[in-house]
């Protein structure tokens, strides 16, 4: 594997940057050689990353870097911009597949909006209404884990949506509303472009992710029952 260096992630970003200034076609075919370098030294990091998070997690183990990524081809069926590439790279390391409900480990680079996140997403309204019930349920366990010092610190929300109200069919005395408001259980860790310049981004990536598996871990006792 290749040691990522800051002259990489200059690459990287600096591609995107161009990507986004000239989303078409004919420019993406006449720098088609830049982009296979720009995804193979994204792709290199994947796998670092993998690698990493399998110390502490051996769900994830047996993934390769093809079962995280996605294509940098848009699907514009059903937007207004018709633009037909993407504007970052992101890769989501999730056991049971970058589409389950699982929650997973998922980073992203674009310039100016690099992060680390994790959790679930887009849950059917049973799975979501189950989560929020076990939440209910084994509140004290709950809150030792998003509660706890370290993790509030790097993950301070929970969810990127949240209701105004306490969702129908819980107690409206529950003491923790914040836990049930949200429509996703997910975090998110918003980096600076300068994180993965850094010789130590992988190291401070295993810390950030295994402070989120515990999280990941609540959760998916409810959702894998259920899928």
């Amino acid at each position: 594997m290749t040691t990522i260096t800051p002259q990489h992630i200059d690459s990287i970003l600096d591609y995107l940057k161009d990507i986004a200034a000239h989303n078409d076609r004919e420019w993406f075919n006449a720098h088609r050689k830049r982009y296979d370098e720009v995804r193979g030294l994204f792709e290199n990091m994947v796998e670092q990353v993998i690698l990493r998070i399998a110390t502490f997690d051996e769900s994830i183990s047996r993934l390769q870097v093809k079962d995280c990524t996605y294509r940098f081809y848009r699907d514009t069926r059903f937007s207004e911009d018709k633009s037909p590439y993407k504007r970052h790279l992101g890769a989501y390391i999730n056991a049971h597949g970058k589409k389950s409900f699982h929650s997973g480990y998922y980073f992203h680079l674009e310039p100016g909006n690099c992060l680390l996140a994790g959790g679930a997403w887009c849950l059917p309204s049973p799975i979501l209404k189950a989560v929020r019930q076990s939440i209910v349920d084994e509140t004290e366990e709950f809150r030792q884990i998003v509660e706890d010092p370290h993790f509030k610190k790097i993950f301070p929300t929970i969810g990127e949506t949240h209701l105004k109200t306490l969702p129908k069919g819980f107690p409206k005395d529950y003491p923790y509303p914040d836990y049930l408001r949200p429509k996703d259980y997910s975090v998110c860790h918003y980096v600076s472009d300068d994180f993965f310049r850094q010789p130590d981004w992988l190291d401070q990536t295993e810390t950030i992710f295994r402070t989120m598996k515990p999280f990941n871990d609540f959760v998916n006792l409810t959702i894998d029952e259920m899928e």
